[in-house]
């Protein structure tokens, strides 16, 4: 399932050798992430405890292009890997629209498919993009948000989230489903697409960068395994945490 998904992204946003199948784009940076000690009760991740956290974040456009410029309506990453006291690591990956336009892999590969670009106009077929929507009614809310995309000031004034939920274990045995998010310290900032057409290709890693963690407390009846659906806005929510960017990487290759 994994190769052909590729497979059909490729056929969507093209091949590019050398460079990553997806996010081909993007920018590392060593981070420190500091928690608030307001998740402790509830999980007994080491990093959500007391004391900071050594972090790599990588930052990244969508397309399997690496040229496409930055100032465009696109997708756009924030991945973190937080670097434990006892040597492993535990990874968050997370995008730039709150739900996700398919349930399953399936219904991924049925998008793909939609999304294929018509030779004949250089762009995918609008009926069969509709025909997918009208397939999956659960998928109108992401496709919604994809058309929408902001185009942010810099990769850090946008917000991310991680749309799968998860469970955190509590150190008294219970269980939280929980969704996160990373709020950026600057408050949302965008660009028209006029201002953003006469910025650099690769603007977006400029001004400072930080972020709050913010997580949602999911209550019974709350779905834990479709990234379509949002949970009730009135839910709960904590700020597990702080990420502060501190530097580029010195090895941006690897």
């Amino acid at each position: 399932m994994a190769v052909t998904a590729v497979d059909a992204i490729e056929h969507v946003s093209g091949m590019y050798a050398g460079q990553r199948r997806v996010h081909a784009r993007g920018l590392c940076f060593d981070a420190t992430f500091t928690p608030s000690c307001e998740a402790a009760s509830l999980t007994s991740a080491a990093h959500l405890g007391p004391g900071p956290t050594p972090v790599v974040v990588r930052f990244s456009n969508s397309n399997t292009n690496p040229t496409v410029p930055d100032g465009i309506r696109a997708g756009r990453g924030l991945a973190t890997r937080f670097f434990l006291p006892d040597g492993s690591t535990t990874d968050l990956v997370s995008v730039n629209i709150p739900v996700f336009f398919a349930s399953t892999p399936e219904q991924f590969l049925e998008l793909l498919d939609a999304l294929k670009k018509d030779p004949s106009t250089g762009a995918p077929s609008p009926e069969k993009v509709k025909a997918y929507a009208a397939a999956h009614p659960s998928a109108a809310a992401g496709l919604q948000e994809a058309a929408r995309m902001p185009i942010p000031v810099s990769y850090g004034t946008a917000r991310y989230w991680a749309i799968h939920a998860f469970v955190w274990d509590g150190p008294d045995g219970g269980h939280h489903p929980v969704r996160y998010r990373w709020e950026p310290d600057t408050g949302l900032l965008e660009l028209s697409e006029q201002e953003a057409a006469g910025k650099d290709p690769e603007y977006l890693a400029d001004g400072p960068v930080g972020f709050a963690l913010r997580v949602q407390l999911g209550q019974d009846g709350d779905p834990t395994d479709d990234p379509t659906k949002a949970w009730p806005a009135d839910r709960p929510e904590i700020v597990a945490g702080h990420l502060g960017i501190t530097a580029p990487v010195t090895d941006q290759d690897h």
